[in-house]
């Protein structure tokens, strides 16, 4: 079992929803610019069709073609008949080709644990590295918002923890029909706030990564790029894309501007150069009109990590004063 400490958390700044049954979807989805691809059979996948959209999963995955993209699957949920052959049947057909395993609804973190018995059951029995395929945890509804510390915990696999908007409405009754927009008659503040900072401090917390849900008006990207940006301030490290159209505003969103990476990585170079015996031991130095010391340096270890995550290039560098 890989631990949480060891597991690379790779950047998630776009994660696109591709419905499992179309197999022309699962194919354009292959050039698409996102940072992750999960293949849904879920919600994305009717009843009727899930059991063969397991099949067309599993040869997806195994054709390749999708370069450093995080390749993930969305299990149906816990409560329904079709999870435990979900997983045996993508996991057993594709693991090596597989990076996660999303689980929806999670309510508990004994709904974590058993994905989690039920994948290293299958990973022995193919010869798979134990441990090697992460968790997505799903938060959907109250009591899961109220578990979510235990859920975060729950398992070394566990990679990120995911806001689920639309049901998590339904479930406390959320005057709202439009998801992700504030509902009629909050007009002051967030209504979403408490739930986004619940999520994201538990995830914090457990070293895991923090994923906004969707926004279901797809063609309006406007929108879509304003409701990211509440999550993005926050520091959530990405979120779903539901039309190829939204994920050059998700990919911009969530990667840090151009000045403030490069203004990060000086702050860590100008650090490392005044705390050395070279630039005088120092603990707190003035960068320009800026003071900074060791609680900058680890905000801008933030930043920077963001940036170099999402494949940006720094253009200026520091040169040590005379």
């Amino acid at each position: 079992m890989t631990p949480t400490s060891e597991r690379v958390l790779r950047s998630r700044r776009s994660c696109l929803a591709v419905p499992g049954s179309s197999p022309k979807m699962i194919d354009k989805a292959r050039g698409l610019p996102a940072d992750q691809v999960f293949l849904d059979l879920e919600d994305a996948c009717a009843p009727l069709a899930k059991p063969a959209a397991r099949g067309t999963i599993v040869a997806a995955l195994n054709e390749g073609g999708w370069g450093d993209r995080i390749r993930v699957v969305r299990v149906n949920d816990w409560t329904t008949q079709w999870t435990y052959r979900d997983v045996v049947e993508v996991v057993e057909g594709a693991g090596p080709n597989l990076d996660a395993i999303m689980l929806p609804k999670v309510q508990t973190a004994d709904q974590v644990v058993a994905l989690d018995l039920l994948m290293t059951q299958v990973e022995k029995t193919m010869g798979y590295e134990v441990g090697r395929i992460g968790i997505e945890a799903q938060i959907e509804n109250a009591l899961g918002l109220v578990n979510v510390d235990a859920i975060a915990a729950a398992s070394p696999r566990v990679e990120t923890i995911i806001f689920g908007p639309a049901d998590f409405m339904a479930s406390i009754n959320m005057k709202s029909l439009v998801v992700g927009e504030q509902p009629p008659g909050y007009d002051v503040g967030d209504a979403y706030h408490y739930i986004l900072m619940r999520i994201l401090m538990a995830a914090r917390a457990y070293g895991k990564q923090a994923i906004d849900g969707p926004y279901l008006q797809i063609r309006d990207v406007e929108g879509f790029t304003r409701v990211a940006g509440r999550s993005a301030a926050l520091g959530f490290d990405g979120k779903w894309c539901l039309h190829p159209g939204q994920i050059d505003a998700c990919n911009e969103v969530y990667a840090p501007r151009q000045e403030d990476y490069e203004h990060a990585e000086l702050i860590l170079d100008a650090y490392a150069h005044f705390t050395s015996a070279a630039g005088g031991a120092r603990g707190a130095v003035m960068l320009g009109d800026e003071m900074i010391d060791e609680a900058s340096r680890k905000m801008a270890l933030v930043i920077s990590a963001k940036g170099r995550a999402a494949g940006m290039t720094r253009t200026q560098t520091f040169t040590p004063p005379d």
